[in-house]
């Protein structure tokens, strides 16, 4: 499994736009093939970060996501972002 989990940085008073425009991407990704989870949202406490969280069963997945997926251009919004894959090798409830 992979996942892929960070956030961006954008000016506030653009954030819920910019979320906003993501939904049909989200909407889009959670019903292609290998798809476990997916989720671009704003950050509950810091109006300047939108959070990024993808689970995917396999890299040929995402591979073929990523072929398909056109996602928005949003120009310069993004300011910075901190994304990053990781391989998991085992999964078990938190608590």
């Amino acid at each position: 499994m992979l996942i892929i989990a960070g956030h961006s940085r954008v000016a506030p008073e653009r954030r819920d736009a910019l979320v906003a425009e993501f939904a049909d991407l989200v909407r889009r990704a959670r019903e292609a093939p290998g798809c476990l989870d997916a989720a671009i949202t704003a950050d509950s406490v810091d109006p300047g970060r939108i959070d990024v969280l993808e689970r995917w069963a396999s890299q040929a997945d995402l591979d073929h996501w990523r072929s398909i997926a056109h996602a928005p251009d949003v120009g310069d919004a993004v300011l910075a972002t901190k994304v990053s894959l990781f391989e998991v090798s085992a999964e078990r409830p938190p608590f």
